[in-house]
């Protein structure tokens, strides 16, 4: 759907809607794209691409802290990674008080994540907008303009709900140049939001993925509303829809952990719902997954930026049993799996021996193990400031050699510019929580058997990380819970581990901690060991009742305040 218009286009052109919000519902000028009359089907599609467009959070700001990836907040915040690249860098200057829970209300990368969230919204109330004032739509058009709209404006309200909790939900009712029609965030958002995707189910099609790549339809809503009500702990109503999208098949996992991670098999037979990129289409890569090219290796693929460094936390997740093939569970952090720290990319060195689950390296970046097809990992002399972020670079936002000969924007200045995708609901993410619907309501050896589908995957011995001589590159070994589950407490530690395991660096984590009500008890205890080893973390402490959620912006504040001169916005707890 990218073909059709390009993002800059979009974005001139819904800037200029915006400077009209107040009188396009009286008159009808003549809005274009392009010399495309808005108030025209094809204007109509046009606009809901441009809604589309912005779910890479890259839009009139163009930022790493919007990418829809949720690095920072998701897994930086998660326990997953640290920020990276280098202490003395600008942007860290911002971004290092968020990993450590004492970011303030005038924190930059917390503005320019709600702008990207918002315009998102307004962009999909502006195709309802529209509607009325075009003329000749035939009902099928309408509920399938409708029906979109509607869902991506679900969407980017539940980002926004997870991230800041209090929220205005903005509807298409809402001109900003009018302050009585300002809307505050003193009621709970999810009933709308799931009224909007229930709208979405109701109005959209069954239509095939492959048919409309990148396109919601109404099993995107329904998986979507299964997670909303997920967060709220409904299990009861998430279940039915789960059930229904398991047993009929829409979705399946792919083959290969890491086919989900191509720019060949992006929107695969896994894909729930992803971004759209392109390439080499005059946008000078910003079309692509631009929001993701500072995860690139200083001294590897990309020369740039060394951001997001995965813990040891997180590698050490991996660790399994010699002779089970399982994770241990409770003990995973007692002891580190081997790391190059300190070690000179010239002096010899040994990666760990024991066993692990593959799915690391399709992870994290390891010292001696090969980085895609780019070649082994150096370790130091790719890596901006060992000392600071650590050992470990990111992997799955990187595009391989092979691919980026032909998935590179050829114009822009780093090979971070390209055409890979942002995952933002798997299939396999799907699974895990219906496994979390079973242990709560359900069968606990169903929600066996969907970990174990997962696990099954990614044992397949063709989805391994291999030398060049054609064997695994390190001792992977993982093996299915073949023990009946009898108890609640070890299948939910089960099935949230696995999360780690299969979701790690996806941008989740963090979000999952809060929903469990077990964010302070992870993250402090998280925080203990890793501080040790990265010392800039020394102050960094999880506030129970004060970090589940982030500060609303100052700045969105004061500019929320009524005909009174209040404010229409209440501040989070704590700030």
């Amino acid at each position: 759907m990218n073909t059709i218009f390009n993002k800059i286009v979009l974005v001139l052109a819904v800037l200029f809607l915006s400077t009209c919000k107040d009188d396009y519902l009286e008159v009808q000028p003549k809005f274009q794209i392009l010399g495309t009359d808005l108030t025209t089907l094809a204007g109509l599609e046009g606009l809901l691409i441009g809604a589309y467009s912005l779910l890479d959070g890259q839009g009139n700001i163009n930022s790493p802290a919007t990418s829809a990836g949720n690095w920072i907040l998701g897994s930086v915040c998660g326990t997953e990674a640290h920020v990276g690249s280098y202490y003395g860098d600008l942007y860290n200057n911002i971004l290092k008080p968020i990993e450590i829970f004492k970011e303030n209300t005038s924190n930059d990368a917390i503005q320019e994540k709600w702008s990207a969230m918002y315009d998102g919204i307004q962009r999909c109330n502006d195709i309802l907008r529209f509607m009325l004032l075009t003329k000749g739509l035939n009902p099928q058009d309408i509920d399938q303009l409708s029906g979109e709209a509607r869902f991506l404006r679900a969407f980017y309200h539940f980002e926004a709900k997870k991230i800041w909790n209090r929220i205005p939900f903005v509807d298409e009712q809402v001109v900003y140049t009018n302050k009585s029609y300002f809307v505050s965030n003193d009621k709970d958002s999810w009933a709308l939001i799931e009224n909007d995707l229930n709208y979405a189910i109701s109005h959209l099609k069954i239509t095939s993925f492959q048919d409309a790549p990148g396109r919601a339809n109404r099993i995107t809503a329904m998986a979507y509303l299964a997670k909303a009500y997920i967060f709220q702990s409904k299990w009861d109503k998430a279940k039915p829809l789960l059930d229904a999208i398991i047993s009929n098949g829409y979705f399946h996992l792919a083959s290969k952990f890491n086919d989900n991670f191509t720019v060949a098999n992006k929107n695969g037979v896994e894909t729930i719902f992803s971004t759209q990129s392109s390439v080499n289409d005059g946008s000078l890569g910003y079309n692509g997954n631009a929001g993701d090219i500072f995860f690139y290796p200083w001294g590897g693929p990309g020369g740039c930026c060394g951001f997001f460094q995965p813990s040891q936390y997180l590698v050490n997740h991996f660790k399994t049993n010699q002779a089970t093939g399982l994770p241990d569970l409770d003990q995973f952090n007692g002891m580190d799996v081997t790391n190059d720290q300190g070690i000179e990319s010239s002096q010899p060195f040994k990666p760990f021996a024991g066993t692990l689950d593959p799915r690391i390296d399709w992870t994290v970046g390891r010292r001696g193990i090969p980085y895609l097809d780019w070649g082994v990992f150096p370790g130091k002399d790719w890596i901006r400031d060992q000392n600071f972020g650590g050992p470990y670079i990111s992997l799955k936002g990187i595009i391989s050699q092979a691919e980026s000969a032909n998935f590179t924007d050829k114009q822009a200045w780093s090979v971070g510019f390209n055409a890979k995708v942002i995952n933002l609901f798997r299939y396999s993410d799907l699974l895990l929580l219906a496994a979390e619907c079973e242990i709560e309501i359900g069968d606990l050896n169903k929600a066996r058997e969907y970990v174990n589908q997962i696990r099954r995957r990614a044992a397949n011995p063709d989805g391994f990380v291999k030398k060049d001589d054609g064997t695994p590159a390190a001792n992977y070994f993982i093996k299915e819970y073949s023990e009946t589950w009898a108890d609640k407490a070890f299948a939910r530690k089960a099935v949230r581990y696995e999360r780690m395991l299969e979701l790690g660096m996806e941008g989740h984590r963090f979000f999952d901690l809060v929903r469990w009500g077990i964010a302070d008890q992870e993250i402090n205890a998280y925080l203990d060991k890793e501080k040790t080893l990265r010392t800039y973390l020394k102050d960094a402490f999880f506030k129970k009742g004060c970090n589940e959620y982030f500060p609303l912006p100052q700045l969105e504040i004061d500019l929320s305040k009524n005909t009174l001169g209040k404010s229409e916005l209440t501040q989070n707890p704590c700030y």
